[in-house]
């Protein structure tokens, strides 16, 4: 079983940067596949980033393509989301997510953490 725990959302201007984390614990968290998701008022959860468990490949949405980066550091548990030159549209709750299969499916996931509110204004 893995536990998430995310951080580093907040309120941000467009064209400014954010960091999420998310915490995971149980000692096999090396072994699972990772992801970001985000889900916007009204819309339904779509991806934005995967990886594997050893860190490469990765994989990212086209939106978010050479803005956002994803990467984890498996010593630390922990899961990591670089986003750069936010637009208001990147607006959402972000939610890290773990499981053995790495993809862009939610149904891939086994286990959620809580959601962390991005925020950026125009």
């Amino acid at each position: 079983q893995v536990q998430l725990v995310e951080s580093g959302g907040g309120l941000v201007q467009a064209g400014g940067s954010l960091r999420l984390s998310c915490a995971a614990s149980g000692r096999t968290f090396g072994s699972y596949a990772m992801a970001w998701f985000r889900q916007a008022p009204r819309k339904e959860r779509e991806f934005v980033a995967a990886i594997t468990w050893t860190g490469s490949p990765t994989s990212h949405a086209d939106s978010v393509t050479g803005r956002f980066t994803i990467s984890r550091d498996n010593a630390k548990n922990t899961l990591y989301l670089q986003m750069n030159t936010l637009k208001p549209e990147d607006t959402a709750v972000y939610y890290c997510a773990a499981g053995s299969a790495f993809g862009s499916s939610p149904r891939g996931y086994d286990y959620w953490g809580q959601g962390t509110q991005v925020t950026v204004s125009s």
